[in-house]
């Protein structure tokens, strides 16, 4: 049984090029991919999604992206809780969110405290994340507190290796995440570009990952 699926959406800003529309205009299209894979994995029982939204690379890109991204989050967190809350899901956000502004760490927090009873699925988002801040923050934490096991100082302490990793649009690397976490997970890369990535994508990438033979570096 799959217990984790983590997902890199990519593929945003080449849909809506291929329709002659603003990147963010793709950002927007992918929410309904969001929203469709979430209730995806509530029918089907699987109890934790992740999904990588915002790298610390991220920052880089143009201002007015970046913000246009931020705002995004910030009305879907409002558009969804209702959805969230009547289909069992906690929510959370992980990566360095002290680069985000106050409101929207508020926000998250907010709704973060208000979905934590959720008891059917873990919708996690990486936001201002990137795996080698991640080990850095943990190595300099465990450091100082005279620690011994680097997991515990992740930002994912507590939460479940990804079993399955997909990521859209065609590319094939990790881009900077999940570097420790996904020691032994498997991989599918699809095509299929993110805002068009719904239930029967999704279904196609786990059907291929239940074909695989997971070894672990051992012999079956």
């Amino acid at each position: 049984m799959i217990n984790h699926v983590s997902i890199i959406m990519d593929g945003n800003g080449r849909w809506a090029k291929e329709r002659g529309k603003p990147r963010v205009y793709g950002h927007m299209e992918g929410v309904a991919s969001v929203r469709a894979v979430t209730e995806a994995c509530v029918e089907w029982g699987i109890p934790w999604l992740s999904l990588f939204a915002f790298s610390e690379e991220n920052w880089g890109r143009p201002q007015e992206e970046v913000s246009r991204l931020m705002e995004l989050m910030a009305e879907s967190m409002v558009k969804e809780k209702e959805t969230l809350l009547g289909n069992g899901v906690r929510f959370r956000v992980l990566g360095n969110r002290a680069r985000l502004s106050p409101a929207l760490d508020a926000a998250i927090t907010k709704l973060e405290e208000e979905t934590a009873g959720g008891d059917k699925l873990t919708l996690i988002v990486f936001l201002s994340y990137s795996g080698r801040w991640d080990i850095q923050q943990a190595a300099e934490r465990m450091a100082a507190e005279g620690g011994k096991d680097i997991a515990d100082y992740l930002v994912t302490a507590g939460v479940p290796d990804p079993d399955l990793i997909i990521r859209t649009s065609g590319e094939k690397r990790i881009s900077n995440y999940l570097l420790w976490q996904a020691a032994y997970s498997e991989f599918v890369f699809t095509d299929t570009l993110w805002p068009d990535f719904r239930k029967e994508s999704f279904r196609a990438a786990l059907d291929e990952f239940a074909s695989r033979d997971r070894r672990y570096g051992k012999v079956k």
